[in-house]
């Protein structure tokens, strides 16, 4: 089963937490296990999940990634668009991640969010894909 959404952002970098997103299509789904691929088709956004309870942790991780890619270093791709370092950000957080579905709802831990990782904002327009993928259950 297919879905996606669409999430506005409104920094230049942020996390925004897309778990209740993600649950509500799980939940439309109807599907009681399986496994649930998040996806941004996107090359200056990616998908993490982390923690999201305390906003600190959001902030820490854009701070660690700056620190290791930050935004101005003679980058080659700045000459065309000056977004080099979000290319680089998006592409070693990742573009999507799996996530078990049992009984109905996602397989997360308890402090464990999903979040869109926003590294070219602000934009109005970023996609999440959402294939949910049933198992069965008889042998």
């Amino acid at each position: 089963m297919y879905f996606e959404f669409i999430i506005t952002t409104s920094s230049s970098e942020e996390l925004i937490d897309i778990t209740h997103n993600v649950e509500e299509v799980v939940q439309k789904s109807n599907i009681h296990n399986g496994v649930c691929l998040i996806y941004v088709p996107h090359a200056t956004a990616g998908i993490i999940i982390n923690e999201s309870a305390d906003p600190n942790i959001k902030r820490d991780f854009l701070s660690a990634l700056d620190k290791f890619i930050p935004r101005h270093a003679g980058y080659l791709h700045d000459r065309i668009d000056n977004n080099a370092h979000a290319h680089i950000k998006s592409a070693v957080v990742g573009s999507s991640v799996s996530i078990p579905i049992k009984d109905g709802h996602l397989g997360l831990g308890t402090w464990q969010a999903i979040m869109l990782c926003e590294f070219d904002g602000p934009r109005s327009r970023r996609r999440v894909v959402i294939q949910i993928i049933p198992i069965s259950e008889k042998p």
